[in-house]
């Protein structure tokens, strides 16, 4: 086996966000090793606050709940959210999400987007901004 050989390796504690301050908001982890083909957030919600309604048109995601409660808002209506939840969200599908009365922290783990490039489209398309 080679020395470069990529090694399984233990990333984060999801236990720690027990010790976040509630009012922390956002991505408290990201995925950030080199050579990755996936990206993986792990984001706290604040009691009560929400992700606005938004459309991921590329991309598959999963979303698993670590801790707290809250709600997904879908076209179909609303889903509760509570820790040990796995969610789908396919892509194309319209979402948002809020954080209960305790605040919510959710992984969420997708194919990695690719980076810019330069280079040549062809005749007649429109470039189109890549998202990391």
């Amino acid at each position: 086996m080679s020395d470069t050989a990529p090694v399984p390796r233990a990333l984060y504690d999801v236990t720690a966000l027990t010790g976040q301050p509630p009012e922390t908001s956002g991505a408290v982890w990201r995925l950030a090793e080199s050579g990755r083909q996936l990206d993986a957030n792990v984001v706290h919600l604040p009691p009560l606050q929400r992700v606005d309604t938004h459309t991921e048109p590329e991309l598959d995601v999963l979303l698993l709940v670590v801790a707290g409660r809250g709600t997904l808002g879908t076209t179909k209506g609303s889903e509760p959210l509570g820790e040990g939840r796995l969610i789908w969200l396919p892509h194309g599908s319209t979402r948002s999400v809020t954080a209960g009365a305790e605040g919510l922290s959710y992984l969420t783990v997708h194919r990695r987007r690719p980076g810019m490039r330069i280079g040549h489209h062809p005749p007649g398309e429109q470039p189109t901004a890549a998202r990391d």
